[in-house]
This record gives structure tokens, sequence and C-alpha cells, in this order.
């Protein structure tokens, strides 16, 4: 459409459905009789949601409908099968690739808090789309799996860094080589879940966690965002100079003084 909106077939053949209301937007994966798996409509429709996303949005929640929350890839791009509707021609380039991470990568910008809902499998493209938002609440039958190493590939939707970040490299790289599950209990010991939760309290879980950080102002949140994403590259020098570029503007606001 000329003005960039995604249509309803659209996110049909994506697999995807998309609620926005009060400030918050719901992303849900509808293919649930593939646990579903991600297609390049996919993430060529998660991107163009990052791109067309209401400006009062500052709170997206990416969830799964049925038992899992993502499968990851659809397994028939890799065969002769392929996926119904799916126009892929030439071989996979450098270009082609960025073009899918861009669904994954503006789920980290500042000004929203992205929250993933977490439940039962999250394998591969899947992990990774949950890797890529800033908090993950998940249910105590989840199971996470980077595969791609175990099909012949790396993990190439932006979840190396995250993953590296939160357990460590050594810890990652024993995740990615063995292809192996992470269970419920050892997601929230390593950092990888900030909730665990029963399956049935999942949806009051994020409810709560959503009213939460909507009652921060948008200014602070959006500020405060960006200087704990900035931390772990810091000295202390330079992320005290940053808590300094942002609290003063926040303080004179507060106080009632304009530039």
């Amino acid at each position: 459409m000329a003005d960039g909106s995604i249509t309803d077939a659209e996110f049909k053949q994506a697999g995807l459905r998309l609620a926005v209301d009060g400030g918050v937007a719901t992303i849900t994966l509808t293919r649930p009789d593939r646990r579903n798996a991600l297609t390049f409509a996919t993430w060529h429709t998660l991107a163009r949601i990052g791109e067309t996303l209401p400006d009062d949005v500052r709170v997206v929640v990416l969830r799964g409908e049925g038992p899992a929350f993502s499968a990851g890839i659809d397994l028939r791009l890799f065969s002769g099968e392929g996926v119904p509707g799916e126009n892929v021609s030439g071989p996979p380039d450098e270009e082609g690739i960025r073009k899918l991470q861009a669904g994954y990568l503006w789920l980290r910008r500042p000004d929203i808090v992205s929250i993933a809902a977490v439940q039962g499998h999250a394998i591969g493209g899947g992990f990774q789309l949950a890797l890529a938002c800033d908090l993950r609440v998940v249910t105590d039958d989840v199971k996470f799996a980077m595969n791609e190493p175990a099909l012949g590939i790396v993990p190439d939707l932006t979840g190396t860094k995250t993953l590296s970040d939160i357990v460590g490299v050594p810890r990652a790289l024993e995740i990615c080589l063995t292809a192996r599950r992470i269970y419920a209990e050892e997601a929230g010991r390593l950092g990888l879940a900030e909730l665990v939760v029963p399956a049935l309290q999942l949806d009051s879980a994020v409810d709560d966690l959503v009213k939460a950080i909507l009652t921060v102002k948008p200014e602070t949140a959006a500020a405060t965002k960006r200087l704990l994403s900035a931390a772990p590259g810091n000295t202390i020098e330079e992320q005290a100079a940053i808590e300094r570029r942002e609290q003063a503007p926040l303080l004179r606001a507060m106080l009632g003084y304009t530039d």
C-alpha cells in the first residue's frame, strides 16, 4: 500500500498478528500448526512492523499462539518443498541476511521496552527472537536451544551478542555448539529469563510487568534504557558521564526550567 501499511493478507502470509492498545503493541506468531515456525515473510513483516509502529507505543509484547513460542526457521525453506507463497530467488548473501536481521534489531530501540512472553519451545530463530527483546517472561515448560550450528549454519539473527552478554562467551559457545535444550530452571539461573512462571500465570505476569513499566514517564524509561544499555562497554568514569548527560535534562524539566 502507498502509506506503507501492512495488509491482512501480508500478516496472514507472515503468520503474524498485531494489536495496538493504550501504548502497548502485541505481536503474536500465529502458525501454531507448525509450532510458529519462521519464514522470510515473517522476518520481513517483523521489520515492517518496526518501521510503522505508532509513535505512542511504549511497550511491545512478543508471544506465540499455541503450546510453543517458536520452533525457529521453517525447515521447508531448506528443502525442495519450500513454503507456500514464499518467493525466494538467487543464492543467500549478506544484504539478504541484513534485511532479515532488521526484524529483530528494532526491538532494542530505546523508546520502547520489548517483552518476550515465551512458552514451550523457543528454538533457533525463535530463541533469537526472545533474545532480541529487553525482557523475557517464560513458563516452567520452556525449552530454549540454539540449533543453527547443528544444521551447518551459524546463529545470524542478532542473538549471539545478547547470548554472550548474558551468559559469557564460554557458556554461549557451549550452548551453540551442543545445540542442547535449556530448561526453565537453568534459563532463570543463567539470566536468560527475568521471570519463570507456571503456564497458566504467563498472561497475568506479563500484564503486571507491562503495567509497572507504563507507570514510568516515557522520557525517563527511554533514558534509563539508554543508560543501562551502554553500561557493559563503559568504564565507571564513562558511565558516570552518561548518567550526568541523561539526568540533567530530566532534572531541569522536573524543576520547571526551560532551555
